[in-house]
């Protein structure tokens, strides 16, 4: 297993390690899983997310490449910009979800931890007949997400850089004690935040993480686990790859159709994207909330109605501000609307639910 740069700081800090997508992660440190998720949505925490993929593409044929590589339109990237899409295979099932970044001469493709080694293999064989380069620099990089509403108070102490000016998606070059970092005003939360972008060894990266906590002490700063980061993604209804999304997935069941972007042109996938369009999804992601009371839904419960089985939970939580359990899966498109009542199947037990709209929160 590798471990990110950070390790010995989740060491100190006493988190609970686990394996994920080939990484040694904390999944949660003493305080719990509730209260890193209460900490992002009420102060700042700070995720260790350098386990991700990035990607660099360059070259004459670079836009066009990403055009054909990903579905949402990339020409409407400015310098300075990123996107939320998404790369297909040819039978439009979904390879992963990404940013894309618009760095001026070149691109940066941010790919899922887990997906780093499959997606650089299709990403490679998509280059023929391109005048691109594409290199792996995911070993390169470390990743800090610093995520809720006193996040840009505590980056702000870092920088000379106006980051209450950074729009959503978008990104600036600047430094931390020294330290060439990108900006990005992004995050998986749902919550006011940035993703610091930044190269060094295990000192760098030491030091970029003290510099963060040093400047958000006074708000309570903490370290938050993937387990929290699970449950704040889940309750702004944001997919998950390989649980929501998969390669037997198309974007727009998916409920992705919103980053792809049929008019641009072909793309891997589109063809067949166009048909699923035209003919209309058989079936469709959707959020539900639990009915019945003390019961969380999981990923890989069966969804019942009207005696049958009609689909599977994808992910499934309590939600810690909600107060009761959430989840998202796949049903048939009848019984998508808001309000239809569906059963999660446990335990040999019928569970109700009512489809909602999501987010959750």
């Amino acid at each position: 297993m590798k471990k990110t740069k950070l390790y010995n700081q989740h060491l100190q800090h006493q988190a609970k390690m686990v394996d994920f997508a080939g990484f040694t992660m904390p999944i949660q440190y003493p305080s719990g899983i509730i209260a890193e998720h209460e900490k992002v949505r009420t102060a700042v925490g700070v995720f260790d997310v350098s386990h991700m993929g990035e990607f660099i593409v360059k070259g004459d044929d670079a836009l066009a490449y990403i055009q054909k590589l990903t579905t949402n339109d990339a020409s409407k990237l400015e310098l300075g910009k990123a996107q939320y899409s998404s790369m297909c295979l040819t039978n439009g099932g979904i390879v992963d979800d990404l940013l894309v970044y618009h760095c001026g001469d070149y691109y940066m493709l941010v790919v899922n931890g887990a997906n780093i080694d499959k997606d650089f293999v299709w990403a490679k064989q998509n280059t023929a007949g391109f005048s691109v380069s594409l290199s792996d620099e995911s070993d390169e990089y470390s990743l800090l997400a610093v995520q809720g509403p006193k996040s840009i108070e505590t980056l702000q102490k870092l920088t000379t850089i106006d980051l209450s000016a950074v729009a959503y998606y978008s990104f600036v070059n600047g430094e931390i004690n020294g330290i060439p970092v990108i900006y990005s005003r992004t995050g998986y939360t749902g919550e006011i935040g940035f993703e610091v972008y930044f190269k060094g060894d295990e000192a760098v990266a030491t030091q970029v993480w003290d510099a963060i906590f040093a400047a958000g002490e006074e708000f309570g700063i903490a370290p938050i686990g993937l387990g929290a980061r699970d449950t704040l993604r889940l309750e702004k209804g944001y997919c998950l790859y390989g649980n929501d999304i998969t390669e037997q997935t198309n974007p727009l069941e998916a409920g992705l159709g919103w980053i792809t972007k049929l008019a641009k042109g072909a793309f891997n996938g589109s063809d067949v994207i166009q048909e699923v369009k035209t003919a209309g999804v058989q079936r469709k992601l959707v959020g539900f909330k639990v009915l019945a009371e003390k019961f969380i839904p999981r990923n890989g419960y069966e969804i019942v109605a009207d005696g049958a089985v009609v689909g599977t939970v994808t992910s499934g939580s309590l939600s810690p501000n909600l107060g009761y359990g959430i989840g998202l899966g796949y049903v048939a498109t009848a019984l998508s609307t808001p309000g239809s009542i569906i059963n999660i199947s446990a335990r040999n037990k019928l569970f109700e639910a009512e489809v909602v709209k999501i987010p959750f929160l």
